[in-house]
């Protein structure tokens, strides 16, 4: 099958999963031989995570939706390139991309992204537009799905291409590395560590279960969020528990924190999928996280990891005590979150799904 020509856009790239979601599909498109352009700010993290071979990356501000510059930048790649998909990742870029495609009448398939709970998703005239003008709609998960569909969005103009993670990732920790980390945190093997490794969503509802279960030896890790968004819950709930706040960290550092906990907890009402829990599960660390979106695609409750309702403290307690009591429940935990993590979300299938999706859009 001939060579696919695909211009992923980005105002965002931030230090998120969205991020190297993004940044593991255009270079694994690139990988298979297909010409993969890349409309980013130079200024983002992701301008250097995407740095590959077979990634051109152009630099684009992409200012907002009226960003007429940026729809003249789409035009000539789209013109000069022989574009055949775009694939806008964020909000103005979805904009952008659209009107470009209007104003200069570009013949260009263009699809969206969507990785999150859509707060943007807009009222009737905004759905109306992107539905009129877009292929599709790609979500990450079938819980997603669900939510563009309760909010007015067609069943057939949603696609979903579960996210996944490259086994190369998995490469970047060693044993050396996470000793060097227990003896920074001063950890004991008999330790009992609960951890949230997750940019600030709803960490408070992790602190205040620990509060409930008011045992000083439980130990806390908190990574990805800044600190200074987690001290005003841990005294508000007069958290007794030693905490390590270990604020922002490079991605190959964060694996090896996985390895220091006993249980991982994503108390989110955001994820569309949740990249951190299927990391937990490769780094053999059990997982709690909220029955929210996308997140029951990942963790089916009992088999690789345990579901709580949101804002069930009681629940989100409980919970944690089990996965720290029951040996054999870790175990068992741990087991089929190998085979979730190593067998089920690859990106290797990732990859697949866009790749077969995309061939479709351009011989339909």
């Amino acid at each position: 099958m001939r060579q696919l020509r695909i211009l992923f856009l980005t105002y965002q790239g931030g230090m998120a999963g969205s991020t190297y979601s993004i940044t593991y599909l255009a270079k694994g498109l690139a990988d298979r031989g297909h010409k993969v352009f890349a409309g980013l700010r130079e200024e983002m993290p992701i301008w250097d995570l995407i740095e590959h071979p077979g990634v051109t990356r152009v630099p684009m501000r992409i200012t907002g939706k009226f960003d007429f510059e940026n729809w003249r930048e789409i035009r000539d790649l789209v013109r000069n390139e022989k574009i055949d998909i775009i694939n806008a990742q964020s909000s103005h870029d979805r904009y952008t991309s659209i009107f470009a495609k209007l104003r200069f009448k570009l013949p260009v398939q263009i699809v969206h992204t969507r990785r999150q709970n859509p707060l943007s998703a807009g009222g009737w005239l905004q759905r109306k537009f992107y539905i009129k003008n877009t292929a599709s709609i790609i979500v990450i998960s079938d819980g997603l799905k669900r939510i563009f569909i309760e909010k007015g969005y067609p069943e057939n103009h949603i696609k979903v291409i579960h996210n996944g993670i490259p086994k190369k990732r998995f490469d970047d920790w060693n044993e050396e590395k996470v000793e060097k980390f227990r003896k920074q945190l001063n950890l004991k093997p008999e330790d009992k560590v609960v951890g949230c490794i997750s940019r600030f969503k709803e960490q408070p509802q992790l602190i205040e279960a620990i509060a409930k279960l008011n045992d000083p030896s439980i130990k806390l890790i908190f990574a990805g969020a800044f600190p200074e968004q987690i001290q005003p819950y841990l005294d508000k709930y007069n958290i007794q528990n030693e905490v390590h706040l270990l604020g922002k960290l490079p991605p190959e550092d964060i694996l090896s924190v996985y390895r220091l906990l006993d249980v991982n907890v994503l108390a989110s009402t955001m994820d569309g999928f949740g990249l951190v829990l299927v990391e937990a599960m490769a780094m053999e660390c059990p997982v709690i996280a909220t029955n929210f979106g996308g997140i029951p695609d990942v963790v089916q409750d009992g088999e690789n990891g345990l579901l709580f309702e949101n804002e069930d403290i009681a629940g989100l307690a409980e919970r944690i005590k089990k996965v720290l009591r029951d040996n054999s429940l870790r175990q068992h935990l741990i087991a089929n979150g190998l085979k979730t993590a190593f067998e089920k979300f690859t990106m290797e299938k990732t990859i697949d799904g866009y790749e077969e999706y995309f061939y479709e859009l351009i011989t339909d």
